[in-house]
């Protein structure tokens, strides 16, 4: 029994290992065929892809082929369609294989307008737009209040409850002032103005010389705006409407850079106006005490005004911008009893005194001190500054015009005027080509520059003779195109003379009146 078991033992020992390696054989077969079929798909997707890849390779190069020769227009369309190329490569290749691009006309004028400005100034333009600031400062746009007790900025206190004032509010308060005494905006401050009548002159300009170029033939004309004759006037607003002076005025004088005018009279007062031509509103008046006023004048910079008395000894300046009355009682050296006459040199560096006995004080104008004293023969009457405040021209009341150098104060030339039996003024053009010499016979003599220095007795180029009283005033326009002769002897004795006209006339030695205004 014990050996039957053994036996039956080892035959299923040996089934049992047999069935296991046919298991083992079978799970291998398996395995082997499951192995099999993923490796076939994957090579078979591997042969798919590298067809696809080289499809599109091929795409691509017949792409690039058929890209190379279309024009540029047709390449800018295709991107704007389909969008920029797949890569920066691509782009370069089509870049070399397109060639040299051709320029269209629009394209070459838009380039010769770029190429104006060169690279330097468009890239200092592109940096300029680019750049913020550097440095930003809290503090600055803060706002500080200004003190408006201090002495300087008590004028601008509408009330006493302005005690205080923002930085933006009193620039606002300056700039109204501003405009309150210079009448108005002025043109060089309007940028928008400016602008506009640079771009409006700019056209004009080449209009006129598109105008220009297209006739031929004589293009001197005469004149229209001084025309030969009785000159066409227009009565304007009194400038003084607002406050009549209650005496006779002995001075009317235009600021030299704003729309004011100034009046001075016997009523011991100095006003001023701004001149609109419709109301003239009054901007300020000051009163002297007893001191009936001779001759008041702006200094250059029209920041003062000058005032002498008709029986005093002494003088008063009025600082507009301070808004102070100074008064010059003793110029140290001027021994005078009365000064009333005075000139301003157009530099604005000298005052001269016309004093008795034939004296001539020059005064500095900073300072009001005396620099040196110059003695006429006789009583001088009027004198007059050169326009380059080098030479002085005296008159004298025996008819002789003294010639002096400001710089050495020495006398440089005497000259007789024709006719003279009493000189009253005398005014030198602005251009420094005509002295004129009014005297007490009414008669008004013009002479040039040149001849008054060389010759004792000059000829005039012309005798104006058209004033029948004795000749009180004399004046040139800024251009020297006219001669103003007045009288204060008789109302609306004022003439006026074409210098030109007289000066091409003076060979032909005719008489007839000039320009005039009756």
């Amino acid at each position: 029994m014990r050996g039957l078991a053994a036996v039956v033992g080892r035959e299923r020992g040996a089934a049992k290992a047999s069935s296991m390696k046919m298991a083992k054989k079978v799970s291998k077969g398996t395995k082997a065929s499951k192995m099999t079929k993923p490796r076939r798909t994957a090579k078979r997707l591997l042969v798919v892809a590298n067809q696809a890849a080289a499809a599109e390779a091929a795409r691509r190069a017949r792409h690039l082929k058929a890209l190379s020769c279309v024009s540029g227009a047709e390449r800018e369309l295709e991107e704007l369609v389909f969008g920029d190329s797949l890569n920066g490569e691509e782009d370069e290749l089509l870049r070399c294989l397109a060639g040299p691009r051709r320029v269209t006309a629009a394209e070459e004028k838009d380039l010769q307008e770029e190429s104006s400005d060169s690279g330097v100034e468009n890239e200092a333009k592109r940096d300029l737009l680019l750049k913020s600031p550097a440095w930003v400062d809290e503090d600055d746009e803060a706002e500080e209040n200004v003190d408006m007790t201090h002495k300087y900025r008590k004028d601008l206190m509408k009330s006493d409850a302005e005690t205080t004032l923002t930085k933006k509010k009193l620039k606002k308060r300056l700039e109204e002032q501003f405009q309150q005494a210079m009448g108005g905006v002025p043109a060089w401050a309007d940028l928008e103005n400016r602008k506009n009548s640079k771009r409006t002159l700019s056209d004009s300009d080449s209009d006129e010389d598109d105008d220009l170029l297209r006739r031929t033939g004589n293009f001197i004309t005469s004149s229209e705006s001084l025309p030969r004759g009785i000159l066409k006037m227009s009565t304007c607003p009194p400038a003084n409407q607002e406050r009549f002076a209650n005496g006779k005025l002995v001075t009317v004088q235009f600021h030299p850079s704003a729309q004011v005018v100034m009046t001075a009279g016997h009523d011991r007062s100095v006003s001023l106006f701004q001149v609109d031509g419709i109301k003239n509103p009054k901007i300020q008046s000051i009163y002297l005490e007893s001191f009936p006023i001779y001759k008041a004048r702006f200094s250059v910079d029209g920041e003062q005004v000058i005032a002498t008395g008709t029986h005093h000894s002494m003088f008063f300046v009025y600082d507009m911008m301070a808004g102070s009355i100074i008064p010059i009682p003793k110029v140290r050296g001027v021994e005078e009893k009365f000064l009333r006459n005075f000139e301003l040199s157009p530099d604005g560096s000298f005052m001269l005194l016309i004093g008795n006995s034939g004296y001539l004080h020059l005064l500095s104008m900073k300072t009001k001190e005396l620099i040196s004293t110059m003695k006429v023969n006789g009583r001088c009457t009027a004198s007059a500054f050169t326009p380059d405040s080098s030479k002085i021209y005296s008159y004298s009341k025996e008819g002789e015009v003294f010639i002096w150098d400001v710089r050495s104060r020495k006398g440089l030339h005497k000259f007789e005027d024709e006719g003279s039996l009493e000189g009253k003024c005398i005014a030198v053009s602005k251009n420094n080509q005509y002295v004129a010499c009014g005297s007490s016979s009414g008669v008004v003599n013009l002479y040039t520059t040149d001849v008054c220095l060389k010759e004792n007795r000059p000829k005039p180029v012309k005798a104006i003779m058209n004033l029948v009283t004795s000749a009180t005033c004399v004046t040139f326009n800024p251009t020297t195109e006219i001669l103003a002769v007045a009288s204060r002897d008789t109302d609306e004795a004022v003439k006026l003379a074409e210098t030109l006209f007289v000066f091409l006339k003076e060979d032909t030695g005719e008489n007839e009146p000039v320009t005039e205004v009756l």
